[in-house]
């Protein structure tokens, strides 16, 4: 159970619970944006559907900008997640062989007797 929580103490906890609100707020906004939907009203002109759509597409262009920001967040903290259980695998390896030496020594150093 020990190993457990040392191993737990290797993720950057403080990191990644400050970063949450951040991907939390952007997340919102990027749902906020999706619901919403610029129609024109059903009796618009042509030049007043155009004026709307393109407030949509400036709207979508701002959209994508926050989105990327979010995934290149969320894949920083997933990067800094990968590393950190590629540091808890390699101290599980580096255990097992240490326990598998101190089994085997135990065992010689028994039938040594």
């Amino acid at each position: 159970m020990a190993g457990w929580i040392s191993a737990f103490r290797v993720i950057p906890w403080t990191e990644v619970l400050l970063a949450a609100p951040v991907v939390v707020k952007g997340a919102r906004q990027l749902w906020d944006t999706v619901r919403k939907e610029g129609r024109a009203p059903s009796g618009a002109t042509t030049s007043d559907r155009v004026a709307v759509l393109e407030l949509r597409v400036e709207q979508l262009r701002k959209d994508l900008a926050q989105s990327s920001g979010l995934v290149t967040s969320l894949a920083e903290q997933n990067a800094r997640l990968v590393e950190a259980v590629a540091i808890l695998r390699t101290r599980t390896q580096i255990l097992f062989i240490g326990g598998a030496i101190l089994a085997t020594a135990f065992v010689w150093l028994a039938l040594a007797r």
